[in-house]
Protein backbone atom coordinates (compact mmCIF):
# COMPACT_ATOMS: atom_id res chain seq x y z
CA UNK A 1 0.00 0.00 0.00
CA UNK A 2 1.68 3.23 -1.03
CA UNK A 3 1.74 6.67 1.04
CA UNK A 4 -1.15 8.05 -1.45
CA UNK A 5 -3.77 4.69 -0.76
CA UNK A 6 -2.99 5.49 3.17
CA UNK A 7 -3.61 9.12 2.74
CA UNK A 8 -6.89 8.65 0.78
CA UNK A 9 -8.27 5.97 3.15
CA UNK A 10 -7.16 8.11 5.88
CA UNK A 11 -8.80 11.07 4.87
CA UNK A 12 -11.52 9.36 4.05
CA UNK A 13 -12.24 7.87 7.07
CA UNK A 14 -12.50 11.04 8.86
CA UNK A 15 -15.27 12.17 6.36
CA UNK A 16 -17.37 9.59 7.30
CA UNK A 17 -17.24 10.45 11.24
CA UNK A 18 -17.82 14.22 10.12
CA UNK A 19 -19.13 15.24 13.71
CA UNK A 20 -16.98 13.29 15.81
CA UNK A 21 -14.01 14.38 13.53
CA UNK A 22 -15.46 18.17 13.82
CA UNK A 23 -15.46 17.98 17.85
CA UNK A 24 -12.80 16.46 17.97
CA UNK A 25 -10.46 18.45 15.84
CA UNK A 26 -12.19 21.39 17.55
CA UNK A 27 -10.85 20.48 21.33
CA UNK A 28 -7.43 21.04 19.58
CA UNK A 29 -8.24 23.95 18.36
CA UNK A 30 -9.10 25.81 21.47
CA UNK A 31 -6.10 23.55 23.06
CA UNK A 32 -3.84 25.20 20.56
CA UNK A 33 -5.65 28.56 20.88
CA UNK A 34 -4.58 29.06 24.54
CA UNK A 35 -1.58 27.90 23.97
CA UNK A 36 -0.94 30.57 21.11
CA UNK A 37 -2.72 33.17 22.75
CA UNK A 38 -0.93 32.55 25.81
CA UNK A 39 2.45 32.55 24.14
CA UNK A 40 1.85 35.42 22.04
CA UNK A 41 1.26 37.66 24.66
CA UNK A 42 4.42 36.81 26.82
CA UNK A 43 6.15 37.69 23.37
CA UNK A 44 4.01 40.51 22.80
CA UNK A 45 5.04 42.51 26.33
CA UNK A 46 8.79 41.48 25.57
CA UNK A 47 8.70 42.91 23.01
CA UNK A 48 6.87 46.15 23.84
CA UNK A 49 9.38 46.16 26.85
CA UNK A 50 12.81 45.98 24.75
CA UNK A 51 11.34 48.43 21.99
CA UNK A 52 10.35 51.11 24.56
CA UNK A 53 13.59 50.78 26.43
CA UNK A 54 15.68 50.62 23.18
CA UNK A 55 14.01 53.63 21.82
CA UNK A 56 14.83 55.52 24.98
CA UNK A 57 18.68 55.62 24.25
CA UNK A 58 19.61 53.95 27.46
CA UNK A 59 21.01 50.56 25.65
CA UNK A 60 23.46 52.51 23.58
CA UNK A 61 25.14 54.74 26.30
CA UNK A 62 27.68 54.26 28.43
CA UNK A 63 28.24 56.40 31.70
CA UNK A 64 31.69 57.10 32.31
CA UNK A 65 33.43 58.23 35.79
CA UNK A 66 36.70 58.36 37.07
CA UNK A 67 37.48 55.14 39.19
CA UNK A 68 37.91 57.00 42.09
CA UNK A 69 34.80 58.38 42.46
CA UNK A 70 32.51 55.15 42.73
CA UNK A 71 32.32 53.77 46.35
CA UNK A 72 32.14 51.01 47.76
CA UNK A 73 31.79 47.65 45.39
CA UNK A 74 31.26 49.84 42.20
CA UNK A 75 34.68 50.16 42.27
CA UNK A 76 35.68 47.16 41.09
CA UNK A 77 33.81 48.65 37.40
CA UNK A 78 36.95 50.45 36.98
CA UNK A 79 39.23 48.15 35.03
CA UNK A 80 40.74 44.00 36.00
CA UNK A 81 42.11 43.65 39.07
CA UNK A 82 40.56 46.55 40.74
CA UNK A 83 38.64 45.99 43.50
CA UNK A 84 37.87 47.08 46.98
CA UNK A 85 36.26 49.74 49.05
CA UNK A 86 36.71 53.62 49.33
CA UNK A 87 37.69 56.05 46.52
CA UNK A 88 39.50 53.13 44.17
CA UNK A 89 41.65 51.52 47.05
CA UNK A 90 41.97 48.01 46.47
CA UNK A 91 41.61 45.80 49.66
CA UNK A 92 44.88 46.24 51.30
CA UNK A 93 46.19 47.89 48.45
CA UNK A 94 47.80 51.83 47.36
CA UNK A 95 44.76 53.98 46.02
CA UNK A 96 44.72 54.15 42.60
CA UNK A 97 45.43 57.30 40.57
CA UNK A 98 42.44 59.58 39.93
CA UNK A 99 41.79 60.09 35.78
CA UNK A 100 40.39 63.54 35.58
CA UNK A 101 37.42 63.59 33.15
CA UNK A 102 38.17 66.52 30.91
CA UNK A 103 37.76 67.72 27.13
CA UNK A 104 41.29 65.74 26.67
CA UNK A 105 39.22 62.12 27.78
CA UNK A 106 36.16 63.62 25.64
CA UNK A 107 38.67 63.41 22.38
CA UNK A 108 40.01 60.24 23.01
CA UNK A 109 36.86 58.20 23.72
CA UNK A 110 35.40 59.37 20.62
CA UNK A 111 38.47 58.02 18.69
CA UNK A 112 37.63 54.49 20.28
CA UNK A 113 35.66 52.26 17.51
CA UNK A 114 32.29 52.26 17.36
CA UNK A 115 31.95 55.55 19.38
CA UNK A 116 29.16 57.73 17.72
CA UNK A 117 29.80 60.69 20.08
CA UNK A 118 30.82 61.73 23.98
CA UNK A 119 29.47 64.15 26.11
CA UNK A 120 29.44 65.34 29.90
CA UNK A 121 26.97 65.35 31.76
CA UNK A 122 26.35 68.76 32.82
CA UNK A 123 24.15 70.04 35.82
CA UNK A 124 23.84 73.33 36.02
CA UNK A 125 21.94 74.54 39.29
CA UNK A 126 19.69 78.10 39.12
CA UNK A 127 16.74 78.96 39.91
CA UNK A 128 14.02 80.10 37.93
CA UNK A 129 11.65 82.85 37.93
CA UNK A 130 8.35 83.20 35.64
CA UNK A 131 5.15 85.43 36.70
CA UNK A 132 6.78 86.54 40.16
CA UNK A 133 7.20 82.77 41.07
CA UNK A 134 10.37 81.22 41.94
CA UNK A 135 11.70 77.58 41.91
CA UNK A 136 15.14 75.74 42.14
CA UNK A 137 16.47 73.16 39.72
CA UNK A 138 19.79 71.25 38.25
CA UNK A 139 19.18 72.19 34.75
CA UNK A 140 20.92 69.73 32.27
CA UNK A 141 23.10 70.17 29.51
CA UNK A 142 21.55 68.62 26.26
CA UNK A 143 24.03 67.88 23.34
CA UNK A 144 22.67 68.62 19.61
CA UNK A 145 23.17 64.62 19.01
CA UNK A 146 19.83 63.70 21.44
CA UNK A 147 17.59 65.41 18.59
CA UNK A 148 15.43 62.68 17.22
CA UNK A 149 16.78 60.34 20.23
CA UNK A 150 14.61 59.22 23.44
CA UNK A 151 13.01 61.53 25.24
CA UNK A 152 13.73 63.87 22.39
CA UNK A 153 11.58 61.80 19.37
CA UNK A 154 9.03 63.40 19.74
CA UNK A 155 8.19 66.98 21.12
CA UNK A 156 4.86 68.35 22.54
CA UNK A 157 4.97 71.43 21.42
CA UNK A 158 7.70 74.08 20.30
CA UNK A 159 10.93 72.71 18.61
CA UNK A 160 14.51 71.48 19.44
CA UNK A 161 16.86 73.99 20.65
CA UNK A 162 18.32 75.91 17.03
CA UNK A 163 21.75 75.65 18.51
CA UNK A 164 24.31 75.11 21.07
CA UNK A 165 25.53 78.42 22.14
CA UNK A 166 21.78 80.35 22.65
CA UNK A 167 20.61 81.25 25.80
CA UNK A 168 16.98 79.07 25.22
CA UNK A 169 15.48 76.76 27.12
CA UNK A 170 13.47 73.53 26.96
CA UNK A 171 10.88 71.79 29.63
CA UNK A 172 9.43 69.08 30.79
CA UNK A 173 5.75 68.85 30.32
CA UNK A 174 5.03 68.25 33.82
CA UNK A 175 6.80 71.50 34.86
CA UNK A 176 4.64 73.32 32.07
CA UNK A 177 1.74 71.92 33.70
CA UNK A 178 2.93 73.24 37.02
CA UNK A 179 3.45 76.45 35.10
CA UNK A 180 0.28 77.17 33.22
CA UNK A 181 -1.87 74.05 33.83
CA UNK A 182 -4.70 75.43 31.44
CA UNK A 183 -2.63 75.83 28.27
CA UNK A 184 1.02 74.52 28.71
CA UNK A 185 1.55 75.00 25.06
CA UNK A 186 1.26 78.44 25.34
CA UNK A 187 4.91 78.91 27.33
CA UNK A 188 6.58 78.33 24.05
CA UNK A 189 7.83 81.59 22.62
CA UNK A 190 7.59 83.07 26.21
CA UNK A 191 10.49 84.13 28.47
CA UNK A 192 12.05 82.71 31.72
CA UNK A 193 14.36 83.93 34.09
CA UNK A 194 17.63 82.01 34.94
CA UNK A 195 19.41 83.18 38.39
CA UNK A 196 22.42 81.06 38.44
CA UNK A 197 26.04 81.79 39.93
CA UNK A 198 29.19 82.35 37.14
CA UNK A 199 32.36 80.82 37.64
CA UNK A 200 33.65 84.21 38.23
CA UNK A 201 31.34 84.96 40.50
CA UNK A 202 31.89 82.46 42.50
CA UNK A 203 35.88 82.60 42.35
CA UNK A 204 35.12 86.19 43.25
CA UNK A 205 33.20 85.36 46.65
CA UNK A 206 35.11 82.77 47.99
CA UNK A 207 38.62 85.06 47.75
CA UNK A 208 35.98 87.87 49.94
CA UNK A 209 34.43 85.53 52.27
CA UNK A 210 30.94 86.40 50.67
CA UNK A 211 28.40 84.34 48.85
CA UNK A 212 28.70 84.95 45.50
CA UNK A 213 25.69 87.06 43.43
CA UNK A 214 23.88 84.94 41.57
CA UNK A 215 23.49 86.32 37.65
CA UNK A 216 19.94 87.06 35.94
CA UNK A 217 19.24 85.75 32.28
CA UNK A 218 16.31 86.12 30.04
CA UNK A 219 15.73 82.56 28.13
CA UNK A 220 13.52 82.16 25.50
CA UNK A 221 11.63 78.66 26.04
CA UNK A 222 11.60 76.70 22.73
CA UNK A 223 10.03 73.62 23.72
CA UNK A 224 8.41 71.09 25.83
CA UNK A 225 9.01 67.69 25.82
CA UNK A 226 6.93 64.88 27.31
CA UNK A 227 8.57 62.48 29.49
CA UNK A 228 7.99 58.99 28.11
CA UNK A 229 7.91 56.39 31.15
CA UNK A 230 8.75 52.37 30.04
CA UNK A 231 7.87 49.67 31.98
CA UNK A 232 9.24 49.75 35.35
CA UNK A 233 8.91 53.51 35.82
CA UNK A 234 12.28 53.96 34.12
CA UNK A 235 11.88 56.96 32.20
CA UNK A 236 13.42 58.88 29.72
CA UNK A 237 15.60 60.94 31.29
CA UNK A 238 14.21 63.74 31.35
CA UNK A 239 14.81 66.98 33.50
CA UNK A 240 12.58 69.91 34.19
CA UNK A 241 14.88 71.96 32.97
CA UNK A 242 17.01 71.63 29.83
CA UNK A 243 19.88 73.96 28.64
CA UNK A 244 21.95 73.31 25.15
CA UNK A 245 25.38 72.02 26.02
CA UNK A 246 27.34 74.48 24.77
CA UNK A 247 25.82 76.98 26.92
CA UNK A 248 25.59 74.90 30.08
CA UNK A 249 29.06 74.44 29.83
CA UNK A 250 29.75 77.84 30.16
CA UNK A 251 27.86 78.25 33.16
CA UNK A 252 29.05 75.28 34.84
CA UNK A 253 31.08 76.08 38.04
CA UNK A 254 33.49 73.07 36.91
CA UNK A 255 34.96 73.83 33.75
CA UNK A 256 36.53 70.91 31.89
CA UNK A 257 36.39 68.56 34.51
CA UNK A 258 33.49 66.60 34.74
CA UNK A 259 31.99 64.12 37.19
CA UNK A 260 30.51 61.71 34.24
CA UNK A 261 30.77 61.49 30.59
CA UNK A 262 28.13 59.72 28.82
CA UNK A 263 29.09 57.26 25.33
CA UNK A 264 26.75 57.10 22.57
CA UNK A 265 27.75 53.45 20.72
CA UNK A 266 27.20 52.92 17.24
CA UNK A 267 24.48 50.06 18.03
CA UNK A 268 23.44 48.11 21.28
CA UNK A 269 25.54 45.37 19.96
CA UNK A 270 28.49 47.18 20.38
CA UNK A 271 28.30 48.35 24.25
CA UNK A 272 30.06 45.37 26.19
CA UNK A 273 32.96 45.88 23.59
CA UNK A 274 33.43 49.96 24.05
CA UNK A 275 32.60 49.20 27.60
CA UNK A 276 35.89 46.76 27.80
CA UNK A 277 37.84 49.31 25.96
CA UNK A 278 36.83 52.72 28.14
CA UNK A 279 38.01 50.45 31.28
CA UNK A 280 40.99 49.76 29.64
CA UNK A 281 41.99 53.28 29.99
CA UNK A 282 41.46 53.42 33.88
CA UNK A 283 37.90 54.74 33.72
CA UNK A 284 34.98 53.00 35.44
CA UNK A 285 32.22 52.74 33.03
CA UNK A 286 28.61 51.41 33.53
CA UNK A 287 25.59 50.59 31.30
CA UNK A 288 22.27 49.23 31.87
CA UNK A 289 23.11 46.95 28.60
CA UNK A 290 23.52 43.64 31.42
CA UNK A 291 19.13 44.29 32.82
CA UNK A 292 18.32 44.28 28.67
CA UNK A 293 19.87 40.05 28.92
CA UNK A 294 18.43 39.85 32.84
CA UNK A 295 14.94 40.92 31.35
CA UNK A 296 15.21 38.63 28.07
CA UNK A 297 15.76 35.56 29.90
CA UNK A 298 13.16 36.70 33.09
CA UNK A 299 10.81 36.89 29.62
CA UNK A 300 12.04 33.65 28.38
CA UNK A 301 11.15 31.90 31.65
CA UNK A 302 7.55 33.96 31.72
CA UNK A 303 7.27 32.14 27.91
CA UNK A 304 7.80 29.14 29.44
CA UNK A 305 5.61 29.11 32.23
CA UNK A 306 2.72 30.62 29.92
CA UNK A 307 3.41 27.82 27.44
CA UNK A 308 2.82 24.88 30.57
CA UNK A 309 -0.53 27.04 31.03
CA UNK A 310 -2.07 27.12 27.73
CA UNK A 311 -0.63 23.23 27.05
CA UNK A 312 -3.13 21.87 29.81
CA UNK A 313 -5.88 22.64 27.13
CA UNK A 314 -4.25 20.66 24.76
CA UNK A 315 -3.09 17.66 27.07
CA UNK A 316 -7.03 17.30 27.38
CA UNK A 317 -7.72 17.72 24.11
CA UNK A 318 -5.29 14.82 23.46
CA UNK A 319 -7.77 12.51 25.13
CA UNK A 320 -10.50 13.09 22.62
CA UNK A 321 -8.25 12.19 20.20
CA UNK A 322 -7.07 9.15 21.11
CA UNK A 323 -11.00 8.26 22.38
CA UNK A 324 -11.97 9.21 18.57
CA UNK A 325 -9.46 6.56 17.46
CA UNK A 326 -10.32 4.14 19.84
CA UNK A 327 -13.73 4.51 18.71
CA UNK A 328 -12.53 4.60 15.09
CA UNK A 329 -11.33 1.11 15.65
CA UNK A 330 -14.13 -0.64 17.29
CA UNK A 331 -16.34 0.61 14.19
CA UNK A 332 -13.99 -0.53 11.60
CA UNK A 333 -12.23 -4.23 13.09
CA UNK A 334 -13.86 -5.65 10.37
CA UNK A 335 -12.33 -3.09 7.42
CA UNK A 336 -8.90 -4.14 9.29
CA UNK A 337 -9.56 -7.24 8.86
CA UNK A 338 -10.43 -7.36 5.11
CA UNK A 339 -6.93 -5.17 4.49
CA UNK A 340 -4.68 -7.37 6.55
CA UNK A 341 -6.72 -10.43 4.32
CA UNK A 342 -6.07 -9.06 1.20
CA UNK A 343 -2.17 -8.66 2.03
CA UNK A 344 -2.14 -5.38 4.44
CA UNK A 345 0.84 -5.25 6.64
CA UNK A 346 0.96 -4.12 10.12
CA UNK A 347 2.70 -0.89 8.73
CA UNK A 348 0.25 0.00 6.55
CA UNK A 349 -2.73 -0.31 9.09
CA UNK A 350 -0.51 1.54 11.98
CA UNK A 351 0.25 4.60 9.51
CA UNK A 352 -3.48 5.15 8.47
CA UNK A 353 -4.64 5.62 11.36
CA UNK A 354 -1.38 7.76 12.47
CA UNK A 355 -2.09 10.23 9.14
CA UNK A 356 -5.67 10.63 10.67
CA UNK A 357 -4.29 11.87 14.25
CA UNK A 358 -1.58 13.77 11.72
CA UNK A 359 -4.72 15.08 9.73
CA UNK A 360 -6.80 16.07 13.38
CA UNK A 361 -3.71 17.83 14.60
CA UNK A 362 -2.92 19.56 11.39
CA UNK A 363 -6.06 21.05 10.98
CA UNK A 364 -6.62 21.87 14.54
CA UNK A 365 -3.29 23.46 14.88
CA UNK A 366 -4.38 26.05 11.62
CA UNK A 367 -7.82 26.61 13.69
CA UNK A 368 -6.61 27.08 16.71
CA UNK A 369 -3.81 29.76 15.67
CA UNK A 370 -6.53 31.55 13.96
CA UNK A 371 -8.98 31.68 16.52
CA UNK A 372 -6.06 32.51 19.33
CA UNK A 373 -5.12 35.23 16.73
CA UNK A 374 -8.35 36.47 16.54
CA UNK A 375 -8.96 36.17 20.03
CA UNK A 376 -5.76 37.91 20.98
CA UNK A 377 -6.95 41.01 18.72
CA UNK A 378 -10.30 41.43 20.72
CA UNK A 379 -8.38 41.20 23.97
CA UNK A 380 -5.71 43.92 22.37
CA UNK A 381 -8.30 46.29 21.27
CA UNK A 382 -10.38 46.30 24.53
CA UNK A 383 -7.52 46.56 26.38
CA UNK A 384 -6.01 49.84 24.56
CA UNK A 385 -9.20 51.06 24.94
CA UNK A 386 -8.91 50.89 28.91
CA UNK A 387 -5.31 52.11 28.32
CA UNK A 388 -5.98 55.05 26.19
CA UNK A 389 -8.65 56.14 28.85
CA UNK A 390 -6.08 56.16 31.93
CA UNK A 391 -3.89 58.17 29.78
CA UNK A 392 -1.38 55.93 28.97
CA UNK A 393 0.65 54.63 25.90
CA UNK A 394 -1.34 51.94 23.52
CA UNK A 395 0.22 49.12 22.34
CA UNK A 396 0.22 45.50 20.90
CA UNK A 397 0.34 43.26 23.36
CA UNK A 398 0.09 40.26 21.35
CA UNK A 399 2.72 39.15 19.19
CA UNK A 400 2.25 36.25 17.00
CA UNK A 401 5.46 35.63 14.67
CA UNK A 402 6.05 33.48 11.90
CA UNK A 403 8.02 31.02 14.53
CA UNK A 404 5.44 30.87 16.75
CA UNK A 405 2.75 30.19 14.13
CA UNK A 406 4.51 26.95 12.75
CA UNK A 407 5.91 25.68 16.58
CA UNK A 408 2.47 25.86 17.51
CA UNK A 409 0.76 23.80 14.21
CA UNK A 410 4.14 21.25 14.78
CA UNK A 411 3.09 20.99 18.32
CA UNK A 412 -0.15 20.37 17.47
CA UNK A 413 0.57 17.66 15.19
CA UNK A 414 3.11 16.15 17.47
CA UNK A 415 0.67 15.47 20.29
CA UNK A 416 -2.03 14.05 18.10
CA UNK A 417 1.10 11.41 17.09
CA UNK A 418 1.80 10.86 20.23
CA UNK A 419 -2.01 10.43 21.29
CA UNK A 420 -2.69 8.78 18.14
CA UNK A 421 0.21 6.40 18.72
CA UNK A 422 -1.35 3.41 20.91
CA UNK A 423 -4.54 3.38 19.03
CA UNK A 424 -3.01 2.87 15.82
CA UNK A 425 -0.94 0.08 17.23
CA UNK A 426 -3.76 -1.41 19.17
CA UNK A 427 -5.20 -1.28 15.06
CA UNK A 428 -2.31 -3.05 13.97
CA UNK A 429 -2.12 -5.93 16.36
CA UNK A 430 -5.62 -7.21 15.65
CA UNK A 431 -5.70 -10.40 14.10
CA UNK A 432 -7.06 -10.45 11.30
CA UNK A 433 -9.63 -13.53 11.70
CA UNK A 434 -10.90 -12.42 15.30
CA UNK A 435 -11.40 -8.87 13.12
CA UNK A 436 -13.33 -10.68 10.53
CA UNK A 437 -15.45 -12.37 13.25
CA UNK A 438 -16.28 -9.16 14.64
CA UNK A 439 -19.83 -7.88 14.37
Amino acid sequence: MTVRDSLDLALRNLGQAKLRTALTTLGVAIGIASLAGMVSLGVGLQDQFVSRLTRSGLFDSITVLSSSDIPGGFARLGGAGRQGFGRGRGRGGPALPRVELSDATIQDLESLPHVRDVFPNVRVPLQMRFNGEQESFAAAGVPRSAKGEGAFRSIAYGTFFPNDADMTCMLSLDLAKRMNDADPASLVGQTVTLLHASPAAVSAAIAAGTPPAPVETPCPIVGIVERETGPGGIGAQVTPVMLPLGRARTMALRANNYLSLTVKVAGAQYTEDVEDAIKKKGLSAFSINDALQGAKRAFILLDIVLSLIGSIALAVSSLGIVNTMVMSILERTREIGIMKAIGGSDRDIRRIFLIEASAIGFFGGVAGVALGWLVGRVINFGANVYIQQQGGTTGNLFSLPLWLIGGAVGFSIAVSLVAGSYPAARAAKLNPIDALRHD
